[in-house]
C-alpha cells in the first residue's frame, strides 16, 4: 500500500516519523465494486457533528475548513488508504470502510460529495468526503481502496486528478445564483474568506489580509443555528464580474476558500 496514516494520540516520536504520511483527524463509508456512500446527510445539508472545526492544525500548519463546498474545484495528487484503517474511525465519526466510496479532505466540509478523475485515463468516481487528510507534501485527497481501484491507482499508489464538487445528480455543484431584489437590484456583494467559532481566529486572518494590502475587510458576527460565527468578508464590490476577479485573485494568493456571497 502506498499510502500511510496515523493518529494524533501517537506518541511524538512516532508522529514524527510518520510526518510525511495522511491520518485523520478525530475533531470536537458504504463499495471490491465498491459500495455506495449514504448521501442523505449531504442532501439534507447536515454537517456531521465532528470533523468541522473553524480550523484545525496540523504538524504546525494550520488549515481552514470551508463553510461551503459549492463551487470547489482542485487539481492535485491523490493518495489511497486501505486494510490498515479498515473498522477504525474517521474524523466524521463514521466507520473507515475500504470498499465504500469514500475519501479524505483537508478542508472541504464534511460530508460534501465530490467527483474525482483520473487525469491520466479519464475515469472519474464519486466518493462522499468524511475524513481528514492526507497531510503529506503535494496531496490533495486520500480516497478509499474501493475508489482508487475504479480510478486503476491501486498500483502506482498515487495518480493526478481533478476534484469537483457536485449534486446528487452529477452536476458541478455551482456557487448559487445572484438573487435580484424587488427592484433588480443585487444585494450587496462580498468574497468571503473564512468563517470562524473564534473571533480571535478571524481577527488573525483579518490582519493577514490587510498585511497584504487587502481592502475593505470586516468581520461579520452571525448566529445560526449551529452557533455563533465570526465571517472575514471583503468588499461590498460593485458587481459579480468585479466580484469574480477579486475571487480568483484571492486563490492565487493561496486563499482557495474564498468564495462570493450576498449580504441581501
Amino acid at each position: 500500500m502506498k499510502s500511510c496514516r496515523s493518529w494524533l494520540f501517537l506518541p511524538l516520536l512516532l508522529t514524527l516519523m510518520l510526518a510525511g504520511c495522511t491520518f485523520g483527524v478525530p475533531m470536537s463509508g458504504p463499495g471490491g465494486g465498491g459500495n455506495p456512500a449514504d448521501y442523505g446527510d449531504v442532501d439534507r445539508g447536515i454537517l456531521s457533528k465532528t470533523g468541522n472545526p473553524s480550523s484545525y492544525v496540523v504538524f504546525g500548519k494550520r488549515y481552514q475548513v470551508l463553510d461551503s463546498a459549492a463551487g470547489f474545484t482542485q487539481r492535485g495528487m491523490a493518495s489511497w488508504y486501505g486494510p490498515d484503517f479498515h473498522g477504525k474511525r474517521t474524523s466524521s465519526g463514521e466507520t473507515y470502510d475500504m470498499h465504500a466510496m469514500t475519501a479524505a479532505h483537508k478542508t472541504l466540509p464534511i460530508p460534501s460529495r465530490v467527483r474525482v478523475t483520473n487525469l491520466a485515463n479519464g475515469k472519474s468516481v464519486i466518493v462522499k468526503i468524511n475524513d481528514r487528510g492526507p497531510f503529506a507534501r503535494g496531496r490533495i485527497i486520500d480516497l478509499s481502496y474501493a475508489a482508487a481501484r475504479k480510478l486503476d491507482m491501486i498500483g502506482p499508489g498515487t495518480a493526478e486528478v481533478k476534484i469537483e464538487v457536485v449534486d446528487r445528480n452529477g452536476q458541478r455543484k455551482k456557487v448559487r445564483a445572484v438573487p435580484l431584489k424587488e427592484d433588480g437590484d443585487v444585494g450587496s456583494i462580498y468574497i468571503q474568506l473564512g468563517s470562524f467559532a473564534s473571533e480571535d481566529n478571524a481577527r488573525k486572518l483579518m490582519k493577514e489580509l490587510l498585511a497584504k494590502r487587502e481592502r475593505p475587510l470586516q468581520v461579520k458576527r452571525v448566529e445560526a443555528d449551529q452557533g455563533v460565527f465570526f465571517r472575514v468578508q471583503l468588499g461590498p464590490l460593485a458587481d459579480v464580474a468585479e466580484a469574480d476577479s477579486v475571487r480568483k485573485r484571492l486563490q492565487r494568493k493561496g486563499y482557495r476558500q474564498a468564495r462570493i456571497v450576498i449580504e441581501n
